[in-house]
């Protein structure tokens, strides 16, 4: 019997599988779009920011000159809303009403807020009980950013603050990065559409809904999706048809174990693809090869050996070029002991209970799709180690 790749080994020849998806081409995009997207070079305001010399505050535009000896009582001469136009120039010995974000008027160098004033016994005027000096309230034009100055670095990834940066300098598009492009295909003659009336031996398609979603998640763009039965010309087919759709990776699930009808093995062995098994529990069973010049990363065909290999193998690789922080990990204590199979890494489905420690949830197998549904995290027992008491320390991969 083959011996089993230590789990480390074959992440690492993953990793290096994926060396050519980091260099990433760029595109333009509309700024709806840009939610999560890499920018790809240096994003320059084609304007000031702000673009004009507005007010911070709903009050009076006065000069400063004229309230020095506040409290003094200055005549109301007129209104400017924030809206477009450009107002008059402030007489000396004058005030305007002036609205947050309003353009100040040439002649004002100063804003008195309306807390800081109140109304004249006299119509049309107004007391400003408090002196100001130049420039308070008044946000100068370009004071946050000069035109031509960039408003975001290469390399961010894009959040909400980031767009509206944009969308105040004017900005429709921006330049980012490609997401990496990526096929996910089912293998499984047993396998139908969730939600389909299900005859003997069908179980629905949880794999190609739990990839599909983990690629997602993991910064990168489904171009195709397919599910394939036990036959491995489809499964060629299935193949050129996420080449056609511009596929640069390609992961399945199913077909890589050593009995019949593993169809992934016979179409990628004959590539000189490698078929084998990992040192862990669940997922063992792995694939890795290429076709078509595409990289071909094969997971079991149980859901959580599927959800988990990709975590541990696809993932990492993906987040990181999508810039995205790696899996958290903690570590805590147990809350009950446990046992372990010798010479396998064990990703036990767990979750934290009230005070703080792992509790193991459902079984160690593959199958169990639910248990790993009600967990929040991973518990790793190394290869070398078979029981664990509680109170024992061990290291988590939080869900």
């Amino acid at each position: 019997m083959a011996a089993r790749i230590p789990v480390d080994e074959h992440a690492a020849f993953v990793r290096s599988l994926l060396t050519g998806l980091g260099a990433r081409p760029s595109e333009r995009v509309a700024l709806a779009d840009a939610l999560g997207r890499i920018t790809a070079s240096p994003v320059e305001s084609p304007i000031a920011l702000p673009p004009f010399r507005n007010s911070h505050m709903d009050g009076f535009a006065v000069r400063s000159g004229d309230v020095t000896d506040a409290p003094v009582s200055l005549p109301v001469v007129g209104e400017v809303a924030a809206a477009p136009g450009v107002p008059a120039p402030l007489e000396p010995g004058t005030a305007v009403r002036i609205m947050t974000g309003a353009p100040v008027p040439d002649g004002a160098d100063a804003v008195v807020p309306v807390e800081d004033t109140e109304p004249d016994v006299v119509a049309d005027r107004i007391r400003v009980l408090r002196p100001r000096a130049a420039g308070e309230y008044v946000r100068e034009a370009g004071s946050d950013l000069a035109a031509g100055d960039d408003v975001l670095p290469a390399g961010v990834r894009l959040a909400s603050r980031h767009l509206a940066a944009a969308a105040a300098s004017g900005l429709t598009e921006l330049l980012v990065r490609e997401r990496v492009r990526v096929a996910v295909v089912s293998t499984g003659s047993e396998l139908v559409s969730p939600g389909t009336t299900l005859g003997p031996g069908e179980i629905p398609d949880a794999n190609g809904v739990a990839l599909v979603a983990a690629v997602r998640a993991a910064g990168a763009l489904v171009v195709h999706e397919g599910r394939v039965r036990d036959d491995v010309e489809r499964l060629r087919a299935e193949f050129d048809a996420a080449h056609d759709a511009g596929a640069e990776l390609v992961l399945t699930s199913g077909g890589v174990s050593k009995g019949a009808y593993e169809v992934v093995r016979e179409l990628l062995e004959p590539l000189g693809g490698w078929v084998g098994s990992v040192a862990m529990q669940p997922g063992g069973p792995q694939a890795t090869g290429a076709y078509r010049g595409m990289p071909v990363i094969g997971f079991p065909g149980n859901p959580v050996s599927a959800q988990l290999s990709f975590e541990l193998f696809v993932a990492p690789t993906l987040r990181a070029i999508a810039a995205l922080p790696p899996a958290a990990s903690e570590r805590l204590e147990l809350a009950e002991p446990l046992t372990s199979v010798p010479g396998r890494r064990q990703y036990l489905r767990g979750r934290r209970d009230d005070d703080g420690r792992a509790v193991v949830v459902g079984g160690p197998g593959s199958h169990l799709v639910a248990a790993l549904a009600a967990s929040d995290l991973l518990i790793v027992v190394p290869e070398d180690v078979t029981t664990l008491d509680a109170g024992a320390v061990v290291d988590t991969v939080v869900l």
